[in-house]
């Protein structure tokens, strides 16, 4: 069984993976410009690269002392979120990006049904209420017309890989583990976006003003927020961060009425509101269900990693 951190701290868990939401809300502008001038397979094999180092370089002992159960983990992780990411980018070049933005955020709905199928139980009727409910805001929130093609399809399988990594990683993270498995994760994805774009050659950002975003982009957007997020899953269900998760095109909305100048709708303010009453549902909850429960997860079949038993 992994080890599990004080009841305490789920509260704690829900406002950082709130901040995390945050962070990645104010990043969407930013890559966006950026990737006007950067290939994305190159922006993001730096990203990911750059992240993983400093990361490591703060706490390097913690990472070296890691066992080889969590690098294989870190490992799977990392192949999985690449995965997700590289379908993503590659769905978006045939997708608008407000029709993308809703499809990947899918992975709301995705990850509790995912969830009852590998753990063959239910989940809970306000996690399914949430997960709806947060569903639709980010509909209000992105969509503006619908057509199902090649790159919608790419997207939601994006969405569902996502989903896989987020019960994944609620299943194989502790508070002990946590620092070292985000380095190896970031390693990883970064090594494999790395061998999409070199053999092309790579690309760097130019000039001050882009190496600042890359830099914010890199070490607080990539690899803080993934540090936060696989400390935060040790704590709380994976149908919840979820449903947490989903706050990021809100986030999104907020900087950029306040700092881009775009107008505050009516679509939008339904939108943030279905969200936030999704969200209000599943934090309002007993502590008990909002928690990592003890034993949660041991059914799902997820194929053993090493010789050794499975953290939980």
């Amino acid at each position: 069984m992994r080890e599990r951190g004080p009841r305490g701290a789920a509260p704690l868990a829900v406002a950082a993976l709130v901040a995390v939401t945050a962070v990645w809300g104010s990043g969407f502008a930013i890559s966006k410009d950026l990737l006007t001038r950067l290939p994305v397979t190159d922006y993001l094999a730096l990203r990911f690269l750059l992240a993983g180092l400093v990361v490591g370089a703060v706490r390097p002992r913690v990472v070296l002392r890691a066992d080889r159960r969590v690098v294989i983990y870190g490992v799977a992780l990392g192949c999985l979120y690449f995965v997700g990411q590289f379908l993503q980018f590659v769905g978006l070049q045939h997708t608008a990006a407000t029709v993308s933005a809703f499809i990947v955020s899918m992975y709301v709905v995705f990850t509790p049904l995912l969830f009852t199928v590998l753990s063959r139980s239910w989940p809970r009727g306000r996690t399914v209420l949430a997960s709806l409910l947060a569903a639709a805001g980010v509909a209000a929130l992105s969509l503006r017309g619908f057509e199902l093609g090649g790159g919608e399809l790419l997207t939601l399988l994006a969405a569902l890989l996502y989903a896989a990594h987020i019960i994944a990683l609620g299943r194989w993270t502790s508070p002990g583990t946590a620092y070292a498995l985000t380095v190896v994760q970031l390693l990883t994805m970064g090594v494999c976006f790395l061998a999409v774009a070199a053999p092309r050659g790579m690309s760097l950002p130019t000039g001050g003003g882009d190496w600042a975003r890359f830099l914010y982009l890199a070490i607080v957007v990539g690899g803080l927020t993934m540090l936060v997020q696989t400390w935060a899953q040790a704590h709380i269900s994976a149908a919840h961060v979820a449903v947490l998760m989903v706050l990021e095109p809100v986030w999104a909305a907020v900087f950029g009425i306040t700092f881009w100048g775009e107008q505050l709708t009516a679509r939008v303010l339904v939108g943030a509101g279905l969200v936030l009453l999704g969200l209000l549902i599943i934090t309002t909850g007993s502590r008990g269900a909002l928690m990592v429960p003890p034993g949660a997860g041991e059914g799902i079949p997820v194929p053993a990693l090493s010789g050794t038993d499975h953290d939980r």
